[in-house]
């Protein structure tokens, strides 16, 4: 505000001017405590439409507020019966604990732990399972924003989310399937886990949205890191072959691609060479393969680069200049 106020050239504020901004300020900050605490009692002891409104208010009032004000709402102890609110079969508790719940994780690390360990997980994972798709996308959401905070990660990567989000790749709204991505992409930094998280299942959707989306997006880089981990397995291997265009499309990816994309789409078709040289070098020199791994070994990212180099030893020699 002091920045707004000297570019508009208001003369200097006087003591007297400070002090009365101070108060207002003050005022404010006791208001808003209050309504906080208001919103908290009615949230923890009203009835199921007092609940609702007061899921609904705090959305409201978190959505223009700061992190510090995240912080408060979790403080008077609101995350436990929003989360409470989940498992309602009242749609509208739903909805509206969601809401809540969201907005006051964004941002906020440390009420997106909160919120998983106050058992989040476990209902939206069941909301992910419904044919409400507004719920069923508002939970992916959820699943997003929380998976972004690395202790949650565990939690959610084992608790069979996983198949669920792939689902949505194939049948949700644009936005849901930007969130499904994004939320697998997160799941598969998880050092924790033992076992896979995708299956084949995830590459026909994934090579699809590849496919219509801007290869040197932020989206196509978190879906080609999903293709390049499923291609190390033979049945995602067998899946990229047979999806329509797959091997086509990380090809154009390694040529159209930003840094990132190029780096994971030469790391799929390099994963597919190494596994059966015989099967899948024709398949990928028909594609069209040359140009862009020519221009890996130049421009690429020093991964990239080593990858494209790969394919001097796996019988691509004839074709390519080294």
């Amino acid at each position: 505000m002091g920045h707004d106020q000297e570019e508009e050239e208001t003369p200097p504020a006087t003591p007297t001017t400070t002090a009365s901004k101070d108060q207002e300020e003050e005022t404010w900050n006791h208001q808003k405590q209050t309504l906080i605490l208001e919103l908290s009692e009615k949230l923890i002891t009203g009835d199921l439409q007092a609940k609702i409104e007061a899921a609904r208010d705090i959305r409201k009032v978190v959505r223009k507020s700061s992190v510090k004000t995240r912080s408060k709402f979790a403080a008077a102890g609101v995350i436990q019966p929003l989360v409470f609110m989940l498992l309602s079969p009242n749609v509208d508790a739903r909805e509206a604990s969601l809401l809540a719940l969201l907005n006051l994780a964004v941002r906020n690390e440390r009420n997106k732990v909160n919120i998983v360990t106050a058992g989040a997980v476990p209902p939206l994972v069941e909301l992910l399972k419904l044919q409400n798709s507004g719920l069923r996308e508002l939970a992916t959401a959820a699943i997003l924003t929380l998976s972004a905070a690395a202790p949650n990660k565990p939690t959610i990567a084992a608790s069979g989310a996983a198949p669920l989000l792939v689902q949505i790749l194939g049948s949700g709204s644009v936005q849901g399937k930007v969130d499904a991505v994004t939320a697998l992409h997160n799941l598969s930094t998880c050092k924790e886990n033992s076992i896979p998280i995708l299956d084949a299942k995830a590459v026909s959707p994934l090579i699809k949205l590849l496919k219509e989306c801007k290869k040197y997006s932020k989206f196509a880089e978190k879906a080609t890191a999903l293709l390049e981990i499923l291609s190390k397995s033979e049945e995602g291997r067998v899946a990229i072959t047979n999806s329509d265009g797959g091997i086509l499309t990380l090809v154009e990816t390694v040529e159209d691609g930003s840094h990132v994309s190029m780096q994971h789409a030469v790391g799929a078709l390099l994963s597919l060479c190494q596994s059966c040289r015989e099967k899948y070098r024709e398949l990928i020199l028909k594609e069209g393969a040359i140009p862009g791994l020519l221009r890996l070994t130049v421009e690429g990212t020093s991964i990239a680069q080593e990858r494209a180099l790969k394919y001097h030893g796996l019988g691509f020699t004839r074709s390519l200049p080294f």
